[in-house]
């Protein structure tokens, strides 16, 4: 199997050329023999763990071949093997699910599905997510030479981490990886030489971190290339906290000495090494901050800047807007496809447009099966993804290079660290191939719906049904900041609301005829069984948008991370059940607004048309 380069200490000019291109041989030789690579990936994980009782209680009885592993072992969810991991996390040490020690825990975002799930991991797992960082710089050196010679500013945090009553730590994936020496003791690379010390970046205080890691980037201002977080919207967040605390990061850099609030001793320590007395610096941040209008922030304070490094894909394309206005459309760079079960792929493009991101997977990760998805019947827009597999749709999966261009699937891999034919979740589509691996566009997570009755929507159609809303907005130069959504069943007939935060740069009023066009308008680019159920059925009421005030969704994002989300893999959910957070939506809103009609719906669409 193709083994990935190492790291050097110091590169010269010349090694980091020679690394690069072994980087780029690599990924060249994983995806020309991609099923190879597979198939052997498959054999060393079953070989190893032969003897563990998961793989034993289904009979596999040491094979290690494609052919039987399909036909013995089920295609299974979290709930499958919830019984295997409770009973680790409860301090049995014989080998369950994997021969290896399983290490810690790593607990899934908080956001994704409503439940924090705990995934196994082996220590060599740090590895292979390493492997996968150190194929972004390479990659992106070709479209974007000379970033060895400047800084990234990227703002990454922490989540303060908790034990099983068996004492192995859980925490969430970039937590485990930040404080492993991977990170921590990482030797010189020009591509990650960051503008925060660790030290910001391990502070437990989202606070101080947050304003550390600021202070810093503005300290080094010319030296930043490239300026990142992992989501859109954690990186519109800095740029928030920046909004609201930049006179006390000028009186800092003016001063030389950091804020008393910052009070975690080893970020004071680290930070000082950095911030030196400059009035001229911080007349210049003053200035820039103190303008009516910060478009263009980003490469007014870091005039350097070649593109700004954040997940725009799913529903994080909200943010695209607000990422170009602050950033004076740089490019929004959508580099690599990870989870907590496993890292996945990188992008082989990354100058393409955020809509047109495709992730190519590196075949060394894990062994990856897919799930054909199917639409329902063509009749919506629906994802059908069907919760436990029967044996006839068990048989469906098919192998990395046996996908079909344009089709979508879901993702299940087996991983080194015990997860068997386990469904990730994630639905992906075809958008074409390296060699024989393919690359596919990221769709959605699965099952994170709206629903009254029959009606199912996805999160896809509806983030296309309210960009569609916004049009009615532009003419007051409003934006939506933030939205989510609830399915309010508490009323008969139960009905959608829209929690939506606005930015309003206009001075015109909307007029509340302009949100119920909004309403009506989300309304009709809904799917046919949604408005079937509203206009024929009268099982659906009319949709409802509430207009919530500024601020709301940053406490309900604080609110999350109270309950454990982590601040790193936080995405505002889009649609809501937990009571305590509708309550709090509910006491924020400041205005709601119906849908004044029923939208339009004919009977005779092509699923009846098709029977005649």
């Amino acid at each position: 199997m193709p083994v990935a380069p190492k790291n050097t200490q110091k590169p010269t000019d010349y090694s980091l050329e020679l690394k690069n291109k072994k980087t780029l041989q690599f990924i060249e030789d994983v995806t020309s023999n991609a099923d190879e690579v597979q198939k052997k990936v498959l054999e060393e994980i079953l070989s190893r763990n032969a003897h563990v009782e998961y793989l034993q209680r289904h009979g596999l009885n040491g094979h290690t071949d494609r052919q039987t592993f399909k036909k013995i072992m089920p295609v299974i969810t979290y709930e499958d093997i919830q019984p295997h991991i409770d009973r680790i996390a409860n301090g049995d040490t014989s080998p369950i699910l994997c021969s290896k020690p399983i290490s810690e825990f790593l607990t899934s975002s908080g956001t994704s599905g409503g439940e924090r799930k705990l995934m196994p991991t082996i220590e060599e797992e740090l590895g292979r997510r390493s492997l996968l960082y150190s194929l972004l710089m390479p990659v992106m050196n070709q479209f974007v030479p000379g970033l060895d010679k400047g800084k990234g500013m990227y703002f990454l945090f922490i989540k303060s981490e908790a034990k099983t009553p068996g004492g192995l730590v859980a925490r969430p994936v970039l937590t485990s990886y930040y404080k492993s020496s991977h990170f921590k003791d990482r030797p010189y690379d020009p591509y990650t030489n960051y503008t925060s010390p660790n030290e910001t970046i391990l502070c437990p205080d989202s606070y101080q971190s947050m304003y550390s890691q600021l202070l810093c980037g503005l300290c080094q201002h010319k030296e930043v290339l490239r300026v990142g977080a992992v989501f859109a919207s954690g990186f519109i967040r800095a740029i928030r906290f920046l909004e609201k605390h930049w006179p006390l990061l000028c009186n800092d850099i003016r001063t030389g000495i950091i804020d008393a609030q910052i009070t975690d001793q080893s970020v004071r320590e680290a930070v000082m090494k950095i911030l030196k007395p400059d009035p001229k610096l911080a007349d210049f941040i003053e200035a820039e901050c103190s303008k009516d209008s910060w478009q263009g922030i980003i490469t007014r304070l870091w005039p350097n800047t070649k593109y700004v490094d954040v997940i725009v894909t799913g529903t994080m394309s909200q943010y695209i807007p607000t990422l170009d206005y602050y950033s004076n459309s740089l490019p929004l760079i959508c580099t690599m496809y990870a989870s907590s079960e496993c890292y996945f792929g990188v992008n082989l493009k990354p100058l393409c447009k955020p809509s047109e991101v495709s992730y190519t997977l590196i075949p060394t990760m894990a062994y990856f099966e897919f799930l054909p998805v199917h639409r329902n019947n063509g009749i919506t827009n629906s994802i059908s993804v069907p919760k436990s597999l029967n044996e006839k749709e068990q048989q469906e999966l098919v192998d990395l290079v046996d996908v079909k261009l344009g089709q979508e699937y879901e993702l299940v891999v087996t991983t080194y660290a015990g997860l068997y034919r386990y469904r990730v979740g994630d639905v992906l589509r075809v958008a074409g191939f390296e060699n024989k691996a393919p690359q596919f566009n990221f769709i959605c997570r699965k099952n994170v719906v709206l629903s009254i009755d029959s009606d199912k929507t996805d999160e896809v159609e509806l983030q296309n049904a309210v960009k569609n809303a916004l049009n009615h907005l532009l003419p007051f130069d409003a934006t939506l900041a933030e939205y989510t959504s609830f399915a309010d069943a508490n009323k008969i007939p139960g009905h959608y609301v829209l929690y939506w935060e606005l930015s309003l740069n206009g001075i015109t009023p909307i007029p509340p005829s302009v949100f119920e066009d909004c309403c009506l308008t989300i309304e009709e680019s809904l799917n046919s069984v949604y408005r079937q159920g509203r206009v024929c059925d009268k099982s659906i009421g009319p949709l409802e948008i509430k207009i919530v005030e500024p601020g709301t969704f940053d406490k309900l994002m604080d609110y999350s991370i109270s309950l454990g989300a982590s601040i790193n893999q936080y995405k505002t959910p889009r649609c809501v059940k937990f009571a305590p957070i509708v309550e709090l939506l509910n006491s924020k809103a400041v205005s709601s607004y119906f849908s004044p009609k029923c939208p339009k719906w004919l009977p005779g669409h092509k699923q009846w048309s098709n029977k005649n």
